[in-house]
């Protein structure tokens, strides 16, 4: 790495502005090949005087083996893990992950679940348009409780407005004339508004955090957005001899190609009577409630990605940090022209989700909440609805990546899930074998 790429004529934190299509190219090639290297000890990989915290941490013990399938470094690549069907995609049991709440120091080698939550690789296809619709949605509900507030000062009364944006419903607020807002009841989203579509308990905000976060935790690769003088006052805070492993530029190179990953697709199948069983399982999906949650999709209103984006905090490359953001035009993408548009001209993605958490668990059924320690304040049994795009390319299912069927999956919702769980316990196994056929129809192209 060494910042290589940061001098590439694109992508660094020195290059603003939109980029052509060529520029766009050659930055998404170099991000491929960042994101299929196998990083070796020349390059930095490890970090013997360094936990997997986000908040960089120096390790309270000496290291005992470079690789630790809790502690990490845990991975050679990107790709080791993102690899069903192809690059970029989701990974089987064998890839999963161990992690901590996040803040402090992981500090153990341990799958005991006191210290540690495991988790299965998501896929990354179609995130950037995830991160678009987050940051306009986010927009949107700042904008509400902006405007509830204004509206309680000018009347001297109490505000009570619903938190809604592109159909979804993140509960209510109250403005009190004094500027206070009573968060109490809001509903699936942090008290700062802002929606964090990455990681199944959603608390990551961008594709930048996410790879950031990555790099350090398993590869022990340290960008120097986070892990640089800046903020450590050293260039080796892991302390492996090997200073400002991962530029500006390097990362700015794997978020730019996660981000023009294609979203996935609904194929229609060839065999005449799988296509009908199909599109009688897809009204069936709406009919018993999936879609209260697995919305089919939202509206989104650009397609413009801007590098940094404007919600990260300290620790990540942010718009403020930049003299101007990059900005992909991902509309000059082939796929996104497939992609269907409302009577508004709003790009409808097809996420089959509605980037909010949710209860995932009940007294009778909890399988779903497997973890003992919850993460970044997200209580152990909420998760982000699972988008169900690309479902078909992407088994095993479950937040650990430990139920092998659609079917078993769907018999494990509980909590926000249970209703429409028992009504696709209840059907017949003729609509439910509809209603599976429908969602193998949910796949990643390649």
């Amino acid at each position: 790495m060494k910042g290589k790429y940061a001098g590439a004529g694109v992508g660094g934190a020195d290059v603003w502005g939109h980029l052509t299509a060529d520029q766009l190219n050659h930055l998404t090639d170099i991000g491929q090949q960042l994101f299929m290297a196998r990083f070796t000890v020349e390059d930095g990989a490890g970090r013997p005087g360094a936990t997997q915290a986000i908040v960089p941490t120096k390790r309270k013990h000496p290291v005992l083996n470079e690789f630790s399938r809790t502690a990490g470094i845990d991975a050679n690549a990107c790709s080791s893990c993102h690899n069903l069907p192809f690059p970029g995609g989701a990974g089987d049991f064998t890839t999963n992950v161990f992690v901590s709440e996040g803040f402090e120091s992981a500090d153990f080698d341990t799958t005991d679940p006191q210290f540690s939550d495991e988790r299965g690789t998501n896929s990354l296809f179609g995130d950037g348009l995830l991160e678009l619709l987050a940051r306009e949605m986010t927009t949107d509900l700042q904008k509400e409780r902006g405007d509830a507030i204004a509206l309680a000062a000018q009347t001297g009364e109490p505000q009570r407005v619903a938190l809604e944006t592109k159909g979804v419903k993140y509960g209510w607020i109250t403005a009190q004339p004094d500027g206070l807002v009573d968060m109490r009841e809001l509903d699936g989203i942090d008290m700062d508004l802002v929606i964090r579509p990455f990681s199944q308990k959603g608390v990551m905000t961008s594709l930048r955090q996410f790879t950031v976060n990555a790099l350090n935790q398993h590869h022990g690769m340290e960008p120097v957005e986070r892990f640089g003088g800046r903020w450590t006052g050293t260039t080796d805070f892991d302390e492996d001899g090997h200073p400002d492993e991962v530029s500006d530029g390097d990362v700015s190179a794997l978020v730019a190609w996660q981000a023009t990953l294609p979203a996935p697709v609904q194929k229609v199948p060839d065999d005449p009577k799988w296509r009908q069983m199909a599109e009688d399982g897809e009204k069936l999906f709406t009919g018993i409630g999936c879609t209260s949650c697995h919305m089919e999709s939202l509206p989104l209103d650009s397609l413009s990605f801007s590098d940094p984006g404007p919600e990260d905090m300290a620790g990540t490359l942010n718009v403020t940090q930049v003299k101007e953001p990059a900005v992909y035009d991902l509309s000059q993408r082939d796929w996104t022209k497939k992609l269907k548009r409302n009577d508004k001209g709003q790009v409808l993605v097809p996420l089959f989700g509605d980037l909010k958490r949710h209860t995932m668990t009940d007294n009778d059924i909890d399988q779903l909440g497997n973890e003992l320690i919850a993460q970044r304040f997200v209580d152990r049994n909420i998760f982000m609805t699972a988008e169900l795009w690309g479902v078909a390319s992407t088994p095993p299912y479950g937040h650990r990546n430990d139920i092998t069927t659609m079917d078993g999956v769907i018999r494990a919702h509980g909590g926000d899930g249970r209703k429409a769980r028992d009504a696709y316990v209840n059907a017949s196994d003729e609509d439910r074998s509809k209603i599976i056929a429908f969602l193998k129809t949910l796949e990643i192209e390649q």
